[in-house]
């Protein structure tokens, strides 16, 4: 064997060894990335959902189309919608519910429409209500009226 086929079978073996290993291992150990194929797409650099241990972090989740381009609904009830059906279809993904939500993080544009979200909100937690933090924002990504991010525990 000439050292020319012998670097190139050593440069082989190096590859297919981290192509397996790739495939094989999550990102960081402990840390696996979750997603949904009926949500949007990540508007951004960040994942859908990440699970570590018995717990699942959902990132922030916008009133937007499948398409992830446009805003559904121009209420804060539609929008609230909107985001509470999102995360129950990332729950679903997961062979989850709302009801195994731990804790949710709402972030609002105008928080004088608090009572409508809150309203809406409660469709959706009925019994057992997860905790929850509730905040007035500058801004929320695509101009949208509100955003929520949940943790959730596995059963």
């Amino acid at each position: 064997m000439t050292a020319s086929s012998s670097r190139f079978a050593l440069v082989l073996m190096l590859a297919v060894t981290a192509l397996l290993s790739g495939c094989a291992a999550p990102a960081q150990p402990g840390k696996q990335i979750l997603s949904s194929s009926k949500m949007y797409p990540a508007v951004g650099p960040y994942s859908q959902m990440v699970a570590h241990g018995d717990t699942i972090y959902l990132s922030g989740v916008l009133p937007l189309n499948a398409a992830g381009n446009a805003i559904q609904g121009s209420t804060i009830e539609e929008q609230t919608k909107a985001v509470l059906d999102h995360i129950g279809e990332k729950l679903r993904s997961q062979g989850l519910t709302h009801d195994d939500v731990l804790m949710s993080t709402v972030y609002m544009k105008d928080l004088n429409d608090f009572a409508a979200m809150n309203r809406v909100y409660g469709e959706y937690f009925k019994t057992n209500p997860p905790a929850r933090a509730t905040v007035q924002v500058a801004r929320i990504p695509r101009d949208a009226l509100i955003e929520i991010a949940v943790i959730v525990g596995k059963r």
